[in-house]
């Protein structure tokens, strides 16, 4: 009997998405912890706060080269085995990245960490296509995007509250004590694959990687998803790394602890990527992201303001847009591929997401730096014009543009 996928509100269906959400907890918390202490790690290293952001740059450069060789890992050896592997040795190096005394030190370990992680971005999306029924694999994605952006926000606030009273390593040590704990729910809470054979079990090994990688890079579509991650995430990126360092200074002034809690924005995109998987399953995915897009944008121009009130309102609409904008690219990416490239097409997205992050998490710090805020909110807001124009001109008529199956 053939595999139709979970039914949403099943037992199975549900520990499947709660289980994902601590895998994305696991994954974002270790990977963003350092940016929430950026500024005691410029300080404390005596770097400038482009060399700093490559803490973060680092870990997610390694995890975009990662990304596609964890995809023929997982199609080998399945898809929770995968991640399962990832998790866990990225949580042991995480614990031992506080460690580093000195920069070059520091970016290694991160880089290592990065790659490890790379495995639940590159498998997770693929393995809900796969697991859930078709109807309610948008709303799926939301869900455990979602977990992404709690992890994120676990992350940065942790090593905040946590560096600020006990320095930066007790900050990021202290979130990898933390990710340890949800990597045991994550193997705790997930079933096993039922819609996918790994190659290692199968008579017939089916195509091979690089004709699975050919489908996905062919395609203007895939392309165009691509550059949703690769520009909006880049942007997203940047304005996290760079926005502290903003406040910071005049005319705000704001203390260390008060610009920590300013993640707390994240939370827009805990509400926001659900929703858009939801509205787009509804009105179909292509309304949805550039309403998104949109939403992004206008938030990058409140960041301009000179009010921190209003810098603040610009940072919930900047992310809540974003992480909209994501959830519908990153579950489009799969459903819009060959059921035979479904993991290689969502690796490659996460590639180009990662790629942008590493990019432009330090290029524009050379901006933020070299030139002023203002220069540095117009390069954000002409990435997503150009996501934006990418949209528009290939993805209106993809598959799953009008719903979301």
């Amino acid at each position: 009997m053939t595999f139709s996928g979970h039914a949403r509100g099943s037992r199975e269906y549900r520990r499947l998405i709660v289980g994902l959400f601590f895998a994305g907890i696991a994954t974002f918390a270790q990977l963003y912890s350092a940016q929430g202490v950026l500024p005691q790690i410029s300080s404390d290293l005596s770097v400038s706060p482009a060399t700093a952001a490559l803490s973060v740059s680092a870990a997610t450069l390694g995890l975009a080269l990662a990304v596609v060789p964890w995809s023929m890992v997982a199609d080998r050896i399945g898809r929770v085995p995968a991640m399962a592997t990832g998790v866990l040795t990225a949580t042991v190096v995480g614990l031992s990245a506080p460690l580093s005394n000195e920069i070059f030190a520091l970016l290694a370990l991160r880089f290592v960490e990065g790659v490890a992680l790379g495995a639940v971005p590159a498998v997770a999306l693929a393995y809900l296509s796969e697991e859930v029924e078709a109807g309610y694999a948008a709303a799926a994605a939301g869900s455990y995007i979602a977990g992404t952006t709690v992890g994120g926000l676990l992350g940065r606030i942790g090593a905040g509250i946590v560096g600020e009273v006990a320095g930066w390593r007790a900050g990021v040590l202290a979130v990898a004590v933390m990710c340890a704990v949800a990597a045991v729910l994550f193997l705790w809470l997930t079933p096993r694959a039922r819609g996918f054979v790994p190659g290692r079990l199968r008579t017939d090994r089916g195509p091979g990687i690089l004709e699975k990688l050919r489908g996905p890079l062919r395609s203007p579509r895939q392309w165009a998803l691509y550059a949703q991650g690769f520009l909006l995430m880049g942007a997203f990126v940047a304005v996290y790394n760079y926005l502290g360092f903003h406040l910071a200074a005049e005319p705000f002034d704001l203390p260390a602890w008060l610009v920590t809690m300013l993640f707390l924005a994240y939370l827009a995109g805990t509400v926001s990527s659900p929703w858009a998987g939801v509205l787009a399953s509804r009105i179909g995915r292509f309304p949805v992201l550039l309403a998104s897009i949109g939403v992004m944008a206008v938030g990058a121009v409140l960041l301009l303001a000179q009010v921190a009130v209003l810098v603040l309102l610009g940072l919930v609409l900047f992310t809540g847009g974003f992480f909209g904008a994501h959830a519908i690219a990153s579950g489009w990416t799969p459903v819009a591929a060959t059921p035979g490239s479904r993991a290689q097409a969502s690796s490659l997205y996460y590639f180009a997401y990662y790629a942008g992050s590493s990019l432009f998490g330090w290029m524009l710090g050379l901006v933020f730096v070299g030139a002023s805020w203002g220069w540095f909110v117009a390069a954000v807001i002409v990435m997503c014009a150009a996501a934006a124009l990418a949209a528009i001109s290939v993805l209106r008529g993809a598959p799953g543009v009008h719903r979301s199956s």
